[in-house]
């Protein structure tokens, strides 16, 4: 896991980067709404800058889950669809509890090290693209011990449906700090070996999740 850890060097921010600072700051803050169109030319000429650094800008956006991108329409914020959010966070709540409860009495020391490694990493790391993916390993480390490589690919698998969501949320919802409070509860309740504490944490945990992004979709909702 040492590897999570490369590029955590600060480095000069590219204008691309730069103008994806900005944009996904007035996107946090409401100022951008969910559906506001991302004309290419507007956004060069209110940065001072050339289009392809704004393309770049909004296609690092994109992976990030904040903008949508069409092939004909252009950028636009992205919406934030509550059902769907709904749907994965119910079915990972369902798996991944199972898989802790299976887990936590096996867990050795070394992944139990891990899981906290990741969660420093998630602390240190400046690039939101990232957040997800360290998200995913934190989890995944808790659960590898349950001894079911069934049961952890259909979490990874919905992991990596809900992962557009889990960047916004630690991102445009500023929603981080409170996320990395409850995975080190959660992680102390793995590291004494209550499998139950463990468990309720997690579901906890994934049940604010919903409800913070599903409030936040039935809201760009309204307003569209």
């Amino acid at each position: 896991m040492r590897g999570l850890g490369d590029g955590l060097m600060q480095k000069p921010l590219t204008v691309a980067e730069q103008v994806a600072n900005v944009l996904r700051e007035s996107i946090a803050e409401g100022s951008l709404a969910a559906g506001t169109p991302l004309r290419q030319d507007d956004l060069a000429e209110r940065f001072g800058f050339s289009r392809m650094p704004v393309r770049d800008a909004l296609r690092q956006l994109e992976a990030e889950g904040i903008v949508s991108i069409h092939p004909t329409k252009g950028a636009h914020v992205a919406r934030i669809e509550a059902a769907e959010i709904r749907e994965i966070f119910a079915v990972r709540a369902l798996l991944e509890g199972e898989a802790l409860r299976l887990s936590v009495p096996k867990l050795g020391n070394e992944k139990l090290d891990e899981a906290g490694y990741v969660l420093n990493q998630i602390d240190a790391e400046p690039n939101v693209g990232r957040w997800g993916t360290l998200n995913r390993a934190f989890h995944l480390a808790l659960y590898s011990a349950c001894g079911n490589a069934r049961l952890l690919g259909l979490i990874e698998a919905h992991h990596n449906a809900a992962d557009r969501y889990v960047r916004v949320l630690l991102s445009n919802l500023n929603y981080r700090s409170r996320s990395q409070s409850e995975h080190r509860d959660l992680l102390t309740t793995c590291r004494h070996r209550d499998a139950e504490a463990a468990v309720r944490v997690l579901k906890k945990h994934l049940g604010d999740g919903i409800e913070t992004l599903a409030q936040a979709g039935d809201g760009l909702a309204g307003k569209s």
